[in-house]
């Protein structure tokens, strides 16, 4: 662990001279250092970091929970649900089209729905706060897409368990799905109505108490709904969205933080030793088709966002371009179809998939003024991020958030 941290440090120093996010080379060194590449070996068995990379999504989605007010959902709930719902048809859509023209088979076109179709919440989420965005207006919706991507992601992996392993049929299909939705209703119901309650039991002046108290409640909600078929990245933004909402929430933002940041390395570093760059020239082609696909339906859907939102160029590209990564949820796709005997092609197109995305998306989200340029509408232009050394520029703060100091103002 402690030589993760050394090489994610190292490459993140080096890359922030020449203005890199840290985000792909958190993953380069994961690469560089893991068993599948020439060289020196750290970690010959990628499921060491497992839960300590675990850790680190549960942290980077309760983080944003913080982040998302329960007032933005109360009057903007309508158009979320619309705008999240249309980057779904989009983009799920796409991908099971791209699935069955590779012609690999239904059950592949179904696991390349799901990786063509779902963002990288733990990514996204990063380059939101390396890029100093947390208080845009345009980012409620990236969240609420969010929101949306992983409600769909409880319903979609209970249905497609049993149909790519062929396995106990509809009834344990349909009862998967109601167990996943029965406890997205519980967590619902808890940030609408028992945020007063919970207030009470976290309110304390002692910050080792609090820190204790909001990591066991990220990490147990997140395991127990595991349990339930629900992603432990949606449990932990439910949480982090009752907590944000209680009188500690600042407090809690503040001390969130540095867990946040480190153990985030963690999970991306961990992500990299899962990757084999040499399985990539077999499946090239394939691999980047999918991603002008990804790029075309994601610049449709900003475009479609900025229309329900009202949006100019400016946060239209913010949009477009931040929501493009793929990450976690497509290596869990990858590890269910190899345990499920599908197409052996499955694994390396997703690892290419997911890795040039993973790099290139940080850098294109970076420099999305440069898109609002050729795109129509006439509203501010994003700035470009600051330099390394500078203050990030105070983010516009129509919807009530206070903006994320960057780590170098920090």
């Amino acid at each position: 662990m402690g030589g993760a941290f050394v090489a994610a440090a190292f490459l993140a120093r080096l890359g922030s001279r020449i203005g890199l996010p840290t985000i792909p080379l958190f993953i380069l060194a994961g690469i560089l250092l893991g068993p599948n590449t020439p060289g020196y070996v750290l970690l010959e068995d990628p499921h060491d970091l497992e839960m300590l990379s675990a850790l680190g999504l549960v942290l980077l989605l309760f983080y944003l929970g913080l982040e998302f007010h329960m007032d933005d959902l109360r009057t903007g709930g309508r158009k979320m649900a619309v705008a999240g719902s249309t980057y779904l048809a989009l983009n799920v859509g796409a991908g099971l089209g791209f699935g069955f023209a590779l012609g690999w088979g239904t059950s592949e076109a179904l696991v390349l729905a799901g990786v063509l179709g779902i963002s990288s919440s733990a990514i996204v989420t990063k380059i939101l706060v390396d890029l100093g965005r947390i208080g845009n207006p345009e980012t409620r919706p990236i969240l609420g897409i969010i929101v949306v991507e992983d409600i769909f992601l409880a319903l979609y992996l209970a249905a497609l368990q049993p149909i790519i392993s062929g396995a106990d049929g509809v009834g344990a299909m349909l009862t998967d799905m109601g167990k996943a939705f029965g406890f997205l209703v519980v967590l619902a119901v808890a940030a609408r109505w028992g945020t007063g309650v919970i207030g009470r039991l976290f309110a304390t002046k002692d910050n080792e108490l609090l820190v204790i108290s909001f990591l066991g409640a990220a990490v147990l909600v997140s395991g127990i709904a595991e349990t339930f078929g629900v992603a432990d990245a949606i449990a932990a933004f439910m949480v982090g969205l009752i907590l944000g909402n209680t009188g500690s929430g600042d407090r809690i933002r503040e001390l969130v933080h540095p867990l946040r940041d480190a153990f985030g390395a963690i999970f991306f570093f961990g992500f990299g030793l899962s990757i084999d760059p040499g399985d990539l020239p077999s499946v090239i082609w394939p691999v980047l088709i999918a991603i002008v696909v990804t790029v075309t339906m994601n610049l449709l859907a900003g475009l479609l966002t900025a229309r329900i939102y009202g949006f100019g160029a400016g946060p239209t590209a913010n949009v477009a371009t931040t929501l493009l990564a793929r990450g976690e949820f497509a290596l869990i796709l990858a590890t269910m179809a190899a345990a499920a005997g599908l197409d052996a092609r499955l694994s390396p197109f997703i690892a290419g998939y997911v890795l040039i995305l993973a790099v290139v998306a940080p850098l294109i989200a970076g420099r999305s003024h440069w898109l609002a340029r050729v795109l129509p509408g006439h509203g501010p232009e994003p700035s470009p991020p600051a330099a390394v050394g500078e203050a990030v520029p105070e983010p516009d703060t129509e919807c009530g958030a206070e903006p994320e100091p960057s780590a170098t103002s920090r």
